[in-house]
This record gives C-alpha cells, sequence and structure tokens, in this order.
C-alpha cells in the first residue's frame, strides 16, 4: 500500500497545506489539498474520496476537483463516502447551488461529478481489493476515522479526535496509524474544549492499546507551533512516532 501525504497540517499556512492522504493513487482519505499538488492526469485518477468530518480544512479541495473534471469535459464520477450527517452537511452548506454549484447533479442526474455514498458507523465498505472502516471518534461535530486494509496492509487515519475509545480497539499492531496531534501541551484546554491532542494527551491515548502500530505518523498541527510540538514528539523518544510533513511517501 502506497500513502502519499498531500498535506498534514491543522492550518493552511505558507509550507502547510491541510489533510489529505492519497492511498495508492486513488483512494483519498480527507480531501483539504488536491489541485494544488496533484497534476491534472493525477486528479483524474482519484476515483473514491473518505471523509472524515465536514470542517472545511478537511474537504475544501472538493469543489475545485470537481470543477476540474467538469471543465475538462471528463465523463466520470467521483464517489464521496462519509457518515450522513457529514453528506447532509455538505450538500446544505457547500454543493447548494450558492456557495458552490451543486456536481452531484452535474453535468446531469444520471453522470454526475460528485456521487454521495453514505457510510454506517462500525460497518465495512468494501472497494476492489479493499476493505474499509468507518469507526467512531470523539470531535465537536459529527466524525470517524477510517481502517484501510488492503494487500494483508493495514492504515488506520483518525481524522480530528479529542481522547476516545473505540477507534484504539481495531488498531492493534497494524502497519501504520495516523493520528493528530493540533496543540502543543501547553494548550491542552483548548485542545480538550475543541476536542483536538496534544502530544502529552496523545500518550495517553497510545496507552489504550494493546500493541502499538509499527509506524505512528503525526498529522494536523497547527503551523503556529510545529517546531514546539516537533520537540514535544521527540521527547517521548518513541521509535515509531514521525511528525509528518507535507509531500512524504511510504510504502507500508
Amino acid at each position: 500500500m502506497k500513502l502519499r501525504v498531500l498535506g498534514s497540517a491543522g492550518a493552511e499556512f505558507p509550507g502547510f497545506r491541510p489533510p489529505a492522504f492519497l492511498v495508492d493513487d486513488h483512494l483519498l482519505l480527507d480531501a483539504g489539498t488536491i489541485g494544488s499538488v496533484l497534476t491534472a492526469e493525477e486528479q483524474w485518477k482519484i476515483r473514491h474520496i473518505f471523509v472524515t468530518h465536514a470542517h472545511l480544512d478537511h474537504i475544501r479541495a472538493i469543489p475545485a476537483l470537481a470543477d476540474n473534471i467538469i471543465v475538462r469535459n471528463l465523463r466520470q464520477t467521483v464517489v464521496v463516502h462519509a457518515i450522513p450527517e457529514v453528506i447532509a452537511a455538505m450538500g446544505e452548506h457547500l454543493f447548494n447551488g450558492v456557495i458552490w454549484p451543486d456536481f452531484t447533479t452535474l453535468p446531469d442526474r444520471d453522470a454526475p461529478v460528485i456521487s454521495f455514498h453514505p457510510l454506517e458507523t462500525g460497518a465495512v465498505s468494501a472497494l476492489p481489493g479493499y476493505d474499509i472502516r468507518a469507526v467512531a471518534v470523539d470531535h465537536t461535530v459529527p466524525a470517524v476515522g477510517y481502517i484501510v486494509s488492503h494487500g494483508g496492509k493495514t492504515l488506520a487515519y483518525t481524522g480530528d479526535t479529542g481522547p476516545t475509545d473505540e477507534f484504539w480497539r481495531h488498531v492493534d499492531g497494524i502497519d501504520a496509524l495516523i493520528v493528530e496531534v493540533s496543540f502543543p501541551n501547553s494548550m491542552e484546554a483548548l485542545a480538550l474544549t475543541t476536542k483536538h491532542l496534544t502530544t502529552s494527551l496523545l500518550q495517553t491515548e497510545l496507552g489504550k492499546i494493546g500493541k502499538l502500530p509499527r509506524r505512528i505518523l503525526i498529522t494536523h498541527p497547527k503551523p503556529h507551533y510545529y517546531d514546539t510540538i516537533s520537540r514535544e514528539i521527540d521527547s517521548l523518544a518513541m521509535k515509531e512516532i514521525e511528525l509528518l510533513h507535507d509531500g512524504a511517501v511510504f510504502e507500508l
């Protein structure tokens, strides 16, 4: 399984892009970054996007991707998978004909550029060669993380979450875990209020896992605190942990 980090920051800032993780060139976990990184040909390969929640930094690149496809007059549909609450939010507030055209009906209803596919929390979606489970996490809006299995490898992605429980039951000994740390330890009160993690909170969360994943990849740091978070991650002295940077590529 190939993992390409298109963006991994908790905000947009020079040198930092919002979260998006491309799996095997055609499956995207969150969509904060697409067209500013991928070539036209790379964009056309995307067929499925799994969205963790409806916050703008995780969905902001989908409208531009849809526009790029229709302007190029490509007859293809990108399936956006998400829990019903996320689909409802995107339909009401984004693809509503006011903020952006409703690409679920363009160029026509029978062959739209964007098609929403609702997911049931806890259930497994089967794509050719892939099993993808949506697992509830604890954020300020309805949110899930994803467990992606393919070719004997397993990748887990929390999306945005504060302290949670159910997700950790699915990650024992897996190949890679992408988990957020948004704030430095000194901002724990804000992290808890906004339902994010600090390094110290992450350490507690990792204690809930029986056998740690082989790789623990840290995403979503606020750019203003990247260096501080990096030092705090290093202080854990855990060989499994790595703070992500945009553009990284992994073979799992």
